[in-house]
């Protein structure tokens, strides 16, 4: 048994962390970081030190930690606000310590699972901030006799089909197609993906969950209460709390799954299919999804770019049942066996990431890279077919900028079954489609941004007549400010009104008064968070 001069003589190792943390109380000008960091060394637990996940700027490996966990380089220049600090958490205690020490000296936490925030969100603040990394916090537990999972919130997607596949070939779950998107962020958005007209979206399958509050407390469904459960599932998790995991349902899928993609140039009779596929994708077996992808090619003509569309399919069955489906209820797609390729669900998974077909499934273990692109997204709903005309001005005008793509992800089946209210996620019965417009671009510096995020405005614009109106509706995952945005240091209502009637509809009253519940004092906010009045 060792002496109680043991027990209480710290570690060499532990003095060298010390040092090193009282360095960095010294090296720092800043009164609120040095109370914030001295609040975390009272809070943190021997058998848990806090002063192992804490980064700052004299760290050498922050502006790594910083940088590989950003999507988007609109948010990574030097110009860009950057944390104070960041905490990549390990133990729930780490998280607690966080909140309470923002909370005590006026700091705001943006919280990042992933890093997949379209607009930074998760990762900028134009006030003093700190950035509270949940990418350690990644176990992932599936119970294959129950088809349940508990998934923390610093998964990916990826590791969760990984940990599901490991266990069983016949349960996957309902989500999106990059590997990186952590869970945190993607199921709290909604979570949409390839089996959504089979199985709803992801947080159509979420059976419960952990939320640290305010105050540093841990509640589960039960104690955080119905209105706050239903509000973080769809509505945005940062609004509300620190989500730590979720506990989901999964889903049946057969040992086999078959893919295609067909490809069509105007030549070809692009638009012709394009407008039919409106027609029926919809009413399409909700075994089946196509999507539709749109995109500026090379033609064979030097120097001359033409419109490419893929018809992108997956099918929870084999390919002997899928051609006679496609071939009777969408005989434009000219679907042949050649065409279509079966494999497990979970090899489906890296064919929808654009992974090579062959390559190893532990590719989905894969961590986020630093950010190669800047870009711009938005997102639109549609409820009445596109006439043939437009979808030709549509093609002219992504030829025009070059750099763009569109996805149109079908609607139909499981979607059009659930609820408008059953989760804050609105948009289900009633719409064909959604919209993804992604303008993307590699030159540095002001001019391009503008001239691209131009080009995006203008597109978005000529898209008005075409999509849902009053609200003009937009998809939460795929986070665009310009839907309407508060400044970083306070919510206020009615501009909140604003992003919220279009992410949310008519949910969003009941979502504000899940906040006042939860948050009262609108500790966790952001540009577009939920407002506690």
């Amino acid at each position: 048994m060792p002496s109680m001069e043991t027990i209480l003589k710290p570690s060499s190792l532990l003095l060298n962390t010390l040092t090193i943390f009282f360095c960095i109380l010294q090296a720092t000008s800043d009164t609120s970081l040095d109370n914030f960091l001295q609040c975390l060394l009272n809070h943190s637990q021997p058998t848990n030190p806090i002063t192992e996940v804490i980064y700052t700027p004299i760290n050498s490996s922050f502006s790594s930690l910083l940088i590989t966990h950003i999507s988007n380089r609109r948010y990574s220049t030097p110009s860009t606000p950057k944390p104070l600090a960041i905490v990549a958490a390990k133990h729930e205690s780490h998280v607690q310590a966080t909140i309470i020490c923002a909370k005590s000296y006026g700091l705001q936490v943006r919280i990042r699972s992933g890093g997949h925030d379209y607009e930074g969100l998760s990762y900028v603040s134009n006030v003093p901030f700190v950035i509270l990394d949940m990418v350690n916090l990644a176990s992932i537990d599936i119970d294959v006799a129950k088809e349940t999972a508990w998934v923390q919130a610093g998964a990916t997607i990826g590791e969760l089909y990984y940990s599901i596949f490991q266990k069983s070939n016949v349960l996957g779950f309902p989500a999106g197609v990059s590997p990186t998107l952590g869970t945190g962020g993607h199921f709290s958005g909604g979570g949409y993906g390839n089996m959504m007209r089979k199985y709803g979206l992801s947080v159509d399958n979420i059976i419960d969950a952990q939320l640290i509050d305010a105050n540093g407390r841990i509640h589960d469904r039960k104690s955080m209460g119905e209105d706050v459960f239903w509000a973080i599932c769809g509505g945005g998790g940062a609004s509300f709390g620190v989500i730590l995991s979720w506990k989901i349902k999964l889903v049946p899928v057969p040992p086999q799954v078959s893919i295609f993609k067909v490809t069509k140039t105007i030549e070809e009779g692009a638009r012709d299919v394009v407008y039919q596929w409106q027609l029926v994708a919809t009413k399409l077996p909700e075994d089946l999804y196509i999507r539709v992808m749109h995109e500026v090619v090379n033609a064979t003509q030097e120097g001359k770019k033409i419109i490419q569309v893929s018809f992108i399919g997956q099918f929870l069955g084999q390919t002997v049942s899928l051609l006679p489906l496609v071939n009777e209820n969408f005989p434009e797609l000219g679907l042949q066996k050649s065409d279509c390729i079966e494999m497990p669900w979970i090899n489906s998974t890296l064919f929808w990431a654009e992974y090579p077909i062959g390559t190893p499934i532990d590719v989905l273990l894969a961590k986020h890279k630093a950010p190669q692109l800047f870009f711009k997204s938005r997102s639109d709903y549609v409820k009445k077919p596109i006439p043939k005309t437009v979808i030709e001005n549509i093609w002219d005008l992504i030829v025009k900028g070059e750099k763009v793509y569109m996805q149109w992800n079908p609607y139909g089946g499981k979607m059009h079954e659930i609820s408008a209210s059953a989760t804050p996620f609105p948009h289900r019965a009633g719409n064909l489609f959604l919209i993804q417009y992604y303008t993307f671009w590699t030159e540095e510096g002001i001019d391009a941004t503008n001239h691209y995020m131009n080009f995006s405005r203008s597109f978005y614009e000529f898209m008005t007549p075409y999509v849902s109106s009053s609200p003009r509706e937009a998809f939460l995952c795929y986070r665009d400010l310009d839907v309407g945005a508060n400044p970083s240091n306070r919510t206020n209502e009615d501009i909140a009104r604003i992003y919220g009637s279009k992410y949310y509809l008519d949910n969003f009253q009941r979502l504000v008064r899940a906040k006042a519940k939860i948050d009262p004092e609108n500790f966790f906010k952001h540009e577009q968070s939920i407002p506690p009045r």
